[in-house]
């Protein structure tokens, strides 16, 4: 088979960069209280605009396939349970080295390009394992903090373990905000706290949770969104998985014109995580047409577009198992972890 980007003109999938990449950062600005109260979601539009999505937006064969190669360079492989151990993480570490099985990507023409995931996503007892474990792999590992998945712990101690996991050598921290800040409309609290979370990442990139679920509104999940990348967040990110609701298209379209708005207007770019919920492969697909069509085609990279997700890689190599042979397999010859 050809390469899959070269014959469909597809993203082309690559693995993810080097854990010394340049990737952008974003340095924040000053708290404008004009723009963040100025936020307001037309709910109807919005909800026009993503049931259609599906029916504009299509993609079969190999162009399918190349779509769903590049979402797996995008994944933040994840584990945050409560029963994970130290082999386990290092088994999800193995997966991130080698996310799809040679056979299939030999026979996609895509064995030679070194895909991995764009990162592993564990706790921050388990960070100096899956440094350790990723070694040389150019993988970096993101670590959760800040109280996950609440964020109902003292101040102090959210900094404290965010300086904590970056010692151990997480290159990316996933924070997650006081819900509280964005129900009572306490902004200024809600700009410092982001401020104080990544002044303590320092090199380390930050993607600030919302979790959108908790937030009640399309509106407050807008000017969250603002108000942290005001606050130097290099990511938004929906949700932490352990929401009642958590990613959704709907969400995504709100908090992707958040990141249009910024650009145009700071010229700074941010990236996007959707978390929780995503499972199939054929819902990532409609994610990555959304980025596409909001942000640019430099949205669909490893640097500004992330995937929390765990089960999704499994099912993505089972459609492309799919695609070589023409029958599909078991979900548990597709092992995570």
């Amino acid at each position: 088979m050809e390469d899959l980007a070269v014959k469909t003109g597809a993203p082309k999938a690559a693995h993810s960069p080097p854990a010394g990449h340049n990737w952008p950062r974003n340095n924040g600005i000053d708290l404008d209280l004009g723009w963040v109260l100025d936020q307001r979601v037309n709910l109807s539009a919005a909800e026009r605009r993503v049931a259609t999505l599906p029916g504009r937006r299509t993609v079969k064969k190999d162009a399918q396939a190349a779509w769903l190669l590049k979402a797996v360079t995008c994944i933040d492989l994840t584990t945050l349970n409560g029963d994970d151990t130290t082999e386990r993480v290092k088994r999800l570490c193995a997966k991130a080295r080698q996310p799809v099985r040679q056979d299939i990507l030999d026979a996609l023409g895509m064995g030679g390009r070194g895909i991995t995931t764009g990162a592993v996503c564990v706790y921050h007892r388990f960070v100096s394992t899956a440094v350790e474990a990723l070694d040389g792999s150019g993988i970096p590992v993101a670590a959760v903090s800040t109280g996950f998945p609440a964020g109902l712990i003292p101040h102090d101690v959210k900094l404290r373990e965010i300086e904590a996991s970056v010692a151990d050598g997480a290159k990316e921290i996933d924070i997650v905000i006081t819900r509280e800040h964005v129900l009572t409309g306490n902004w200024q609290a809600l700009y410092d706290e982001m401020r104080d979370f990544r002044a303590a990442c320092g090199d380390a990139h930050v993607k600030a949770i919302l979790a959108t679920g908790d937030l009640k509104t399309l509106r407050n999940v807008a000017r969250a969104s603002l108000v942290c990348m005001m606050a130097g967040a290099d990511f938004i990110k929906t949700s932490t998985g352990k929401e009642g609701v958590n990613a959704t298209l709907l969400v995504t379209l709100v908090m992707l014109r958040m990141i249009r708005a910024y650009q145009e207007q700071t010229g700074l770019k941010v990236g996007y995580k959707p978390a929780g919920g995503i499972s199939a492969a054929k819902d990532i697909l409609n994610y990555q047409f959304l980025m596409k069509d909001e942000l640019g085609r430099e949205w669909l990279e490893p640097d500004l577009f992330r995937i929390g997700a765990s089960s999704l890689l499994a099912d993505i190599e089972r459609q492309l198992e799919h695609h070589v042979t023409g029958a599909y397999s078991a979900l548990n010859r597709h092992p995570i972890g």
